[in-house]
């Protein structure tokens, strides 16, 4: 226990230590704003005067940006003077330091987190860290004064909160229009493809119908006479049998209903797959149904709920033509293709 503790206590040490370095190293990080100066003769001038105080932006370990700034409720200024400078800072120890800013030394004392002092030419300058204000606002001044550095027209002077609330608004309005306007599309794009398919459909099912009503009275007797063959046969007397007794098939058992199928109605199996891509459930359910098994015993051997199958069926019906229908009508669909 004493040997945990005594690691815990180390790692916090070194992580406060390693803080503290890292503040040693670059105590000038972040924002400033001018507080007070104080000249030789006693003369002290205090910030802001007239709104205004200037502010310095300290990036990195080298680099410095300067303008004047104007704060009100509602909105904040940023004028002149703009530069900027490259700065060095050497470390003298006890919180002193030798401060050059564009090769210009300058004695500099950090006299906490918060406060540091410059003196340049005799006059000492006290700085107030205000990272608040680069947090909210460092990027839009960092701009402003790098295009009036370069000779460029700054983006704008004053930035109101106001005008950003605003101008969230208006982009989030944008990006809820741009994502409306996709779903949009996007909807009416499966608008198209789903009456496209029910066209397709639609023509399937009616080459189905001619082709069933245009076959000769012969082929229909013939048809008939081969389906009562087959349901008076022994083979589908097993069939039977064995459907009712309620067990699932074996899949070889499910190949030969098919294969039935296909010898009873050779083109039910194509037209039915090209209608609508079937799960295992449905395209079972229907092989049962052309073979006249009862709802009941469909339900029995695929191990489902009676109001399943019901539901599976009515489903089916929706999906191929486009509207509501029941049950029987579907049944009544599958009785009348390939036959």
């Amino acid at each position: 226990m004493k040997i945990h503790t005594y690691l815990l206590a180390s790692l916090l040490l070194a992580a406060c230590n390693s803080s503290e370095t890292s503040r040693r190293k670059n105590p000038l990080q972040g924002a400033w704003v001018l507080s007070k100066v104080e000249y030789p003769m006693g003369g002290t001038e205090t910030f802001p005067v007239q709104g205004m105080r200037p502010l310095r932006l300290y990036e990195g370990d080298s680099m410095m940006l300067q303008c004047g700034l104007t704060q009100t409720v509602s909105a904040m200024v940023v004028h002149q003077p703009y530069f900027q400078s490259n700065t060095t800072l050497i470390d003298k120890g006890g919180g002193e330091y030798v401060y050059l800013e564009d090769d210009d030394p300058l004695p500099l004392t950090v006299v906490d987190d918060t406060t540091m002092t410059i003196q340049r030419n005799g006059i000492l300058y006290t700085w107030r860290r205000a990272d608040e204000i680069a947090e909210e606002w460092g990027e839009e001044i960092r701009d402003i004064i790098t295009a009036n550095l370069q000779g460029e027209d700054a983006r704008r002077f004053v930035l109101s909160a106001k005008e950003r609330t605003q101008a969230s608004v208006i982009h989030g309005l944008l990006y809820s229009t741009i994502i409306c306007l996709v779903l949009i599309l996007f909807i009416a794009h499966i608008a198209v493809n789903n009456r496209r398919e029910r066209q397709r459909l639609w023509l399937q099912l009616k080459q189905i119908r001619e082709e069933h009503e245009e076959r000769p009275q012969a082929v229909r007797h013939a048809i008939r006479h081969v389906e009562d063959s087959y349901f008076a046969s022994e083979a589908y007397q097993a069939l039977q049998r064995r459907i009712a007794t309620g067990q699932r098939l074996k899949e070889e058992e499910w190949e030969g209903i098919e294969e039935q199928v296909k010898k009873l109605y050779p083109g039910f199996t194509s037209q039915l797959r090209t209608l609508y891509p079937m799960s295992e459930l449905e395209y079972q359910t229907c092989l049962l149904i052309k073979l006249r098994i009862a709802p009941t015993d469909i339900a029995a051997v695929l191990t489902r709920d009676v109001s399943t199958i019901s539901t599976v069926r009515s489903r089916l019906y929706k999906k191929v033509f486009g509207q509501k229908g029941g049950a029987r009508e579907w049944d009544d669909f599958i009785l009348s293709i390939g036959a």
